[in-house]
């Protein structure tokens, strides 16, 4: 072992373990429970310059061959889960004095930033886990309010089936192909034998429940709405991301056909269709947000009936314009008393009048989530049906467009709300989050570079 390589290829990740230590450390040495934001922000900042650093240097190393490895592309992902968890950081200052809290979220990135360079399926494993079980403790950690408790366990419990999913479906392909490499789920997606079939099946099925497919979906919008504003913009951005990179680990450059086909366009499409509706219903913000990242996961998820050149793309651009218009709206987001008030839409009445920059960056987001140009989220959209209709699925393709545009009505609410109506009397008047302004620029400047400039950042892919 090379333990130059090692620490090269690991960088961002070694970052990450020295912010942890510091923080605990800190507090030992202190004996103060509260603190570690400055850390933790330096930390992740580093972190996320050194793997766009090895990234945009072109460097490739295997440091553990067969089970992990880093090129430009895992290196360029890397970086967006962390820049991503920038805005997080800083709209968790009010909220989160506790160390535990930001040591939490740099543990739960070292295992984001895992799966990005996994080869097998042993490393892939380990980064989900490291990634989910310390959020299933940030999901209470904010007790705000009696539904957390509940919001966490059902979070814990649907991600433990989850776990057990993946691990049965693994097994499987062990079984039949002897191997934990990940290349042994490609072969099996194109395999006729039903053993392979099933396990790749099964793990599918596994992504389908982290990243909240019909009919998998039960556990986000109770997750987040029972979290904190911040804990929620984590697992609506960073946590679906490392979710959809570790499915584009997997599937690669293999084709996709037949039954399996099938899989990725039924349920996919269901939650574009159902996830909108259900939007539509929903008198949260949160919960609101909650059904509206179903539908998002399903046109992720659609990317992968395309050829395999274009889903690294079409995904990525996909995630960095939806993360970063999620994170643009839950900046700006009033902080109300016990942070249920202003998670009500009745509460965005008139939000022009009283906040003319949170109510004008909340309507750029919710136009780009609407897929309206010439917003990021158009682009994204139009990658991933591109690609689909390329791969020769144009009905699915046409009937995904079609699910799309159900979920314009309850973005416009919003704005109609925020804009077109009279102040709402009981809306809390508190004060905004003190780096929500900083946090919203992190969010807006990236969001005009992708709407003005797409090529070149599909050229750096």
């Amino acid at each position: 072992m090379n333990w130059q390589d090692v620490l090269t290829a690991m960088l961002p990740e070694h970052l990450l373990l020295v912010g942890m230590l510091l923080i605990l450390a800190r507090e030992i040495a202190t004996g103060r429970e509260r603190g570690g934001f400055a850390i933790a922000l330096v930390t992740v900042a580093a972190a996320a310059c050194a793997a766009a650093w090895l990234g945009a240097s072109g460097y490739a190393g295997t440091p553990f061959p067969g089970h992990y490895s880093v090129a430009a592309g895992s290196s360029l992902a890397k970086a967006v889960l962390l820049a991503l968890t920038l805005p997080v950081l800083l709209i968790s200052r009010d909220d989160f004095e506790d160390a535990r809290y930001y040591v939490l979220v740099l543990a739960s990135l070292y295992g984001a930033c895992l799966i990005t360079s996994s080869d097998s399926f042993a490393t892939l494993f380990l980064g989900l886990e490291i990634m989910s079980l310390p959020v299933y403790v940030l999901v209470l950690i904010g007790f705000l309010r009696p539904e957390s408790s509940e919001a966490a366990l059902k979070y814990l419990v649907l991600g433990g089936t989850a776990t057990a999913t993946l691990l049965m479906g693994v097994s499987l392909l062990y079984g039949w192909g002897a191997s934990l490499d990940l290349t042994l789920f490609g072969t099996a997606l194109s395999s006729s034998d039903p053993l392979p079939a099933a396990g790749a099946a099964l793990v599918i099925s596994a992504l389908f429940l982290k990243a909240a497919i019909v009919p998998l979906h039960a556990w986000a919008p109770d997750a987040y709405e029972g979290a904190s504003v911040p804990v929620t913009a984590y697992m609506a951005t960073v946590i679906k991301a490392a979710v959809l990179l570790a499915a584009l680990r997997l599937f690669a450059a293999a084709p996709v056909s037949g039954p399996m086909a099938a899989l990725l366009a039924a349920l996919p499409l269901i939650s574009m269709a159902w996830g909108n509706l259900a939007a539509i219903r929903q008198t949260s913000f949160r919960r609101m947000i909650a059904y509206s990242s179903i539908a998002h996961a399903g046109y992720l998820f659609y990317a992968f009936l395309g050829a395999g050149d274009g889903r690294y793309q079409a995904i990525v651009f996909y995630l960095v314009a939806y993360g970063v218009m999620n994170l643009l709206a839950f900046s700006v987001l009033p902080r109300g008393v016990d942070d249920t008030t202003q998670d009500r839409l009745d509460a965005f009445k008139g939000l022009y009048r009283r906040r003319p920059f949170a109510a004008v960056s909340i309507a750029i987001a919710m136009l780009s989530l609407a897929g309206l140009p010439p917003l990021p989220g158009f682009i994204a959209k139009f990658l991933i049906f591109r690609n689909v209709v390329a791969a020769g699925y144009t009905l699915y393709a046409v009937l995904g467009l079609v699910a799309s545009y159900l979920g314009i009505y309850f973005y416009l609410r919003v704005i109609q709300y925020m804009f077109m109506s009279a102040d709402e009397p009981s809306a809390s008047h508190g004060r905004p989050r003190r780096y929500a302004m900083v946090a919203g620029v992190l969010c807006l400047v990236p969001a005009v570079l992708l709407a003005v400039f797409p090529g070149w950042f599909l050229n750096l892919l």
